[in-house]
């Protein structure tokens, strides 16, 4: 999941001649719609370099597949079921745990707990009462037995906290509660200020078999409609897809962009360039155009410097989440995932150190006799639990769990004590 693969990157280079390579999107189009019969395109991708390959999206009985076209022939080189491959799969794994709304949810919980993870191990391992800075960022190697996997827990934990608190942050940000219903649905932008007749459907409908597409800030606006004489002048004469294609490259989209065909009769034509595309490594050339089917008229340019701060902040946030910045962020993505896993085996090794030797239960360390941070760790969960409302909930449930079934289950008490 730190490196979503590029569809021009996945297939073989075409084969013709550079130096004769004319963009006419438009064969592209009538190639892929006839390697699927009955089916209509629904996206064009511009290849990303003269050396690589276009690509389309096409529909036929409600399934999606994708074709990669070489630009000079217009040949189909490769085709396959649109976002049904493995790495598409592990997305679907990573957002949802294949259970849909459900999914979601506990992830979101699972997302939210780990925050206050974060905040808690940073509270308690901060330096106090005379403890240097050295033992806090370093783990103690002269430390035998469970101190050396405290320290080693606690310098990785450290070390990684805040790149751990922005994955969590940008993937919260896509969750279905504090996600779309908060932190998403105040920073969408207002399509009110386009001036142009607004369909019922929002830009989350140009995503597709549950992937995100478009940019963030985007998905809950409404979409414009086609058919009115809103807009400014962009397209003279007959709007088809070598003209959209055209135009796009008179503004200066330059390489991998992609152009989204109308749907149905109010339907537009929607030119995109965003890091949730993958189409580029700036998020801050972030732009999304929609031009009216019939008359050309561009009725909306969202340019990167018209999302709100937040909106700005996941663009970035999305780019640095899936390692598209380049081989450093690519690397640093790597090692933040090794130290997750250093820190969950250390903490395994912990538990394993301190068991009951025997015993089959989970075996929780019993109450300390002084709790001197106690006052500060209910503070981070209560404020935690507020602003993440799922993690809330779940502390909720445990602590009124923990309070009547258990309980009533003297055995099942046991095995978790």
């Amino acid at each position: 999941m730190i490196h979503p693969p590029k569809q021009d990157e996945s297939h073989q280079p075409p084969q013709g001649n550079p130096r004769r390579f004319k963009f006419k999107p438009k064969r592209f189009r009538a190639a892929a719609e006839t390697a699927v019969p009955g089916s209509h395109a629904v996206q064009y991708v511009e290849p990303l370099a003269p050396d690589r390959v276009a690509g389309f999206a096409v529909e036929a009985g409600g399934s999606m597949t994708g074709l990669a076209v070489d630009p000079y022939t217009g040949a189909i080189l490769h085709s396959f079921p649109w976002r049904a491959g493995w790495y598409d799969f592990a997305n679907r794994i990573h957002g949802t745990l294949l259970l849909g709304t459900f999914g979601d949810r506990l992830i979101e919980i699972a997302a939210s707990l780990a925050l206050l993870l974060v905040a808690t191990g940073l509270y308690l391992h901060w330096p106090r009462n005379g403890a240097g800075w050295r033992d806090t960022l370093l783990p103690r190697l002269s430390a035998r037995g469970r101190s050396f996997w405290k320290s080693l827990h606690g310098a990785l934990g450290f070390w990684i906290s805040l790149i751990l608190v922005l994955f969590l942050l940008s993937g919260l940000s896509w969750s279905g509660i504090w996600g779309e219903r908060i932190v998403q649905a105040w920073n969408t932008f207002p399509a009110e200020k386009w001036g142009a007749p607004l369909s019922d459907a929002t830009h989350a409908e140009m995503n597709h078999e549950g992937a995100h597409e478009v940019p963030w800030g985007l998905e809950q606006t409404p979409l414009p409609m086609s058919g009115s004489l809103a807009g400014s002048r962009a397209i003279p004469g007959a709007v088809s897809l070598d003209s959209v294609a055209k135009f796009a490259r008179g503004l200066g989209f330059v390489g991998r962009f992609q152009i989204t065909l109308p749907a149905g009769e109010a339907g537009v034509w929607t030119i995109g360039h965003d890091s949730m595309s993958n189409d580029g490594p700036n998020p801050a050339a972030d732009r999304t155009i929609h031009i009216d089917r019939y008359t050309g008229n561009v009725l909306a340019d969202v340019r990167y410097s018209d999302y709100s701060p937040y909106a700005k902040a996941m663009a970035w946030g999305i780019a640095f989440h899936e390692g598209d910045m380049g081989i450093w962020n690519l690397l640093l993505n790597t090692l933040v995932c090794l130290s997750v896993i250093g820190m969950s085996l250390s903490g395994l090794v912990m538990w394993w150190k301190r068991r009951p030797v025997g015993q089959a239960r989970l075996a929780a360390p019993p109450k300390p006799r002084d709790l001197p941070l106690w006052k500060g760790a209910a503070a981070l969960v209560l404020v935690l639990g507020a602003l993440f409302p799922m993690g809330g909930l779940a502390i909720l449930v445990v602590l009124v769990a923990d309070a009547t079934l258990l309980r009533l289950l003297p055995k099942v008490k046991r095995a978790l004590s």
